[in-house]
């Protein structure tokens, strides 16, 4: 049979996968095969099967690899033997720690291990404790779990801390040379409350060109962009770290940051009234919101103003009030931001560029960084007029690299698969909207649906099913453009402080304006061929394919980075959700169906924010059907539906804070309004509500009666929902690793590569 490398991949049920190295399907690795080896182990294994549905199953014939990074766990003592087990469910074994290899650590206290005996089919993994972390309920501490959990790079070289430490407090006469002085321009910084480090500043005036009929009014529009790559250089210290971390990554209450401190809130932030370097995108934009062109320069700046959204957008909404008088020099310069912010949305809306308004939460802690409050993020205009303005940005140097035929990373999202096309297709139809997607779907048909469907009561089920289909955004050297923003050359220039992809956007960019190639490969510039921009001759040939390979690469690293601290950060989120929800246990709340799967219900708490697992087995005497294509649960015998959007009352039941999974309990009282359900793709009613009422309790006395005979009859044509039964807990069981708790399914969570200005602008 076939024999494949890869790395496994653990589950916390007990069995795993290989992910192919080649690309290939993931390889099904049974319990028994776990047993000699742990998540993340590099092995060579063989296809010994198929199921019945084509999927392979293996076995691990060589180890290849064994992984060498700590393991995080909780320290016990049971039955005279010291264990580890650990916080990642994936190594789905404990770690046995000799008497003498416990260093000073107690019993339940978070430590980090390393591997001293490997697991093998007779005997558990032995390890020895090399960090104690401290107690569960330190303040801070599932940050210090998560950074190692997921491997996030959390300190930084003594190397690159010395680098940092011999940069210059501020600006020298010679960082000055061959720079545009801006320094009289009233840019500003707009940003949240709690930012530390300011990357971009914008500024916006009138301006006209050409007289008479033929004159075009419109606007200037400065972007100018921290200029971290004049400080940060290729093969130093500081480069290698900001390399390796690739992005910051932002938890509540505390930022991992890939550049030190110094550069990150200091000599790179554009700090009001200090001068600071920059790059900047000059753009003269029309009153249709088009570009009609620009220029990029390097430039020496000193921010006016740091300003907040809420600041501004109180004084656009009133520009005689209180926020308005104390900017007074400001406010003309912001209502020209906002007039330029107006007409480039008649070009998105031209585009056709998909834009769904999703409610976006934010975590307040107290003192002891435990959840106080989620309240929800109201996005204003002054954070669209900051998204447009970057985005605008954006488009231009992606144009420009574009241009010069420059090896570079794109920003890519493409269009949907065809499984998820099909899927989408079926589940439009199913509902009779009378409203498809083609086979070569476009971002204006997205668009177009959703906007026809804005109004409608299942609204949130249909913008969930369109984010749903559309896949992740990465970076990759091979423009393929942004679906998801309708643009046919995207990348990101606007934070080079926190993401690395912008650090080498800007370098091609100063490259390209030197009329010189940069290399990714050695960072070589000054002896790179010279290229010459489009106004000259044309442009040389693209770059060599070993030099595309860096690029291909540099890419993959830094995507799957951005996953790795989209992971932790939700990690470190589930958990303070979840020890939040443990003080609420036994409490009833509205709340507002948001994911339907085969083995039960997402539910989003009203008052709390919170998402929890309603499971199957929770919704009463009743047999339900999951139905694909209309992505709802229907009962068989009363015609109960349950889909996104379906408001339900829930009690808090359950809380596993080491699963970070938070289970309700469907609550009885509230039948009149969960049986109000839609027709047909029509929202009609299927009875009225005193005699559905009847209907189940009629059903649900037969049930008890009948309980045997019925599941006879179904067999396992259906799943069967009985209540606490002895039955449903077999249910319960088979389907627990299924269980996602506060986290949403991955279609769901890889699903939004929509730009939004969320979490401080970091995910454009």
């Amino acid at each position: 049979m076939t024999e494949v490398e890869g790395t496994v991949l653990g589950h916390r049920d007990g069995h795993g996968f290989v992910q192919c190295d080649n690309g290939e399907p993931d390889l099904y690795l049974p319990p028994q095969e776990m047993r000699t080896v742990l998540h993340r182990d590099r092995v060579r294994a063989r296809i010994v099967r198929f199921d019945r549905k084509g999927r392979p199953e293996g076995r691990v014939v060589d180890i290849l690899e064994r992984r060498k990074t700590a393991i995080i766990g909780r320290l016990l003592h049971e039955g005279g033997i010291w264990l580890v087990a650990p916080e990642d469910k994936r190594y789905g074994q404990d770690i046995m720690i000799p008497k003498n290899a416990i260093a000073n650590a107690v019993v339940g206290q978070v430590v980090a291990i390393e591997l001293t005996e490997t697991p093998s089919m007779y005997s558990q993994p032995v390890g020895r404790v090399t960090e104690v972390l401290g107690d569960i309920d330190d303040p801070g501490m599932e940050i210090e779990i998560a950074v190692r959990k997921y491997e996030v790079p959390h300190r930084f070289s003594a190397e690159t801390l010395a680098q940092a430490a011999a940069l210059p407090d501020k600006l020298r006469a010679v960082d000055l040379k061959h720079r545009i002085d801006l320094r009289d321009v009233p840019l500003v910084t707009i940003d949240g409350e709690d930012a530390r480090d300011f990357d971009d500043a914008v500024y916006c005036e009138p301006h006209s060109s050409g007289r008479g009929k033929n004159a075009v009014k419109g606007w200037r529009l400065l972007v100018a962009i921290a200029d971290v790559s004049h400080y940060v250089k290729p093969g130093e210290p500081l480069d290698d770290d900001a390399y390796e971390r690739a992005t910051s990554v932002y938890f509540p209450r505390r930022v991992i940051p890939m550049l030190p401190e110094k550069l990150s809130n200091g000599l790179c932030s554009l700090n009001p009234d200090v001068d600071r370097l920059s790059m900047v995108c000059d753009m003269l934009v029309n009153e249709s919101g088009e570009v009609r062109a620009y220029q990029f320069y390097p430039a020496v700046i000193s921010s006016h103003a740091r300003l907040t959204y809420t600041e501004v957008a109180a004084a656009l909404a009133n520009s005689r009030g209180p926020e308005a008088t104390k900017r007074r020099e400001l406010m003309p310069h912001l209502l020209d931001l906002h007039e330029v912010y107006r007409a480039l949305l008649k070009s998105r809306a031209v585009r056709g560029a998909v834009d769904f308004e999703t409610t976006e939460t934010q975590i307040v802690c107290d003192e002891n960084g435990r959840i106080d409050k989620i309240v929800p993020r109201v996005r204003t205009d002054a954070h669209r007029l900051i998204e447009e303005a970057m985005l605008a940005a954006n488009v231009c140097a992606a144009d420009f690299i574009a241009g010069a035929e420059h090896a570079s990373l794109y920003r890519v999202h493409e269009g949907p698969t065809p499984e998820k096309r099909v899927t989408l297709q079926n589940y439009l139809k199913a509902l009779g909207l009378g409203l498809a997607v083609s086979d070569d779907p476009k971002p204006g048909e997205f668009q177009a649906i959703a906007t026809a469907t804005k109004d409608r009561p299942d609204a949130q089920q249909i913008h969930t099913m369109l984010l749903r289909s559309m896949q992740q955004a990465i970076y990759t050297p091979a423009n393929s453009g942004h679906f998801g923003l309708a643009y046919e050359a995207y990348t990101h220039f606007t934070s080079p402080i926190r993401r690395y992809p912008d650090l080498l956007v800007h370098r091609v960019i100063k490259a390209v304006l030197q009329a010189r190639r940069y290399h990714l490969d050695t960072g070589d510039l000054a002896n790179a061929p010279p290229i010459k921009l489009r106004k000259g001759a044309k442009p040389p040939a693209k770059a060599p394919t070993a030099e595309m390979a860096h690029w291909e690469q540099a890419g993959a690293h830094c995507s799957a980075n951005e996953r790795r601290a989209d992971e932790a950060s939700r990690d470190v989120e589930a958990w303070l959700k979840c020890r939040y929800m443990r003080e609420h246990l036994g409490e009833e709340y509205s709340g507002t169906v948001s994911a339907v799967t085969s083995f039960g219900l997402f539910v989003t708490l009203d008052a709390l924010y919170v998402e929890g697992l309603v499971h199957i087995t929770e919704l009463g005497g009743e047999y339900y059907r999951f139905d694909e294509a209309r992505q709802e649960l229907r009962g068989e015998r009363t015609g109960l539906r349950y889909s996104v959007g379906t408001r339900v009352r829930v009690q808090v039941s359950r809380v596993d804070l080491d699963g970070r999974r938070i289970d309700f309990r469907m609550m009885r009282e509230d039948e009149g309004e969960r049986l109000s359900t839609r027709g047909r793709g029509t929202g009609a009613v299927r009875s009225e509500e005193g005699s559905k009422r009847v209907a189940l309790a009629e059903v649900e006395a037969e049930d008890r009666v009948q309980k045997r005979g019925a599941k006879a009859a179904k067999g396992g044509k259906a799943t069967k929902s009985a209540g606490k039964g002895g039955s449903a807990r077999k249910v319960t069981a088979k389907l627990a690793g299924h269980r996602a708790g506060v986290e949403v399914p991955n279609a769901r969570r890889n699903a939004n590569p929509v730009s939004k200005m969320g979490k401080a602008k970091a995910r454009r």
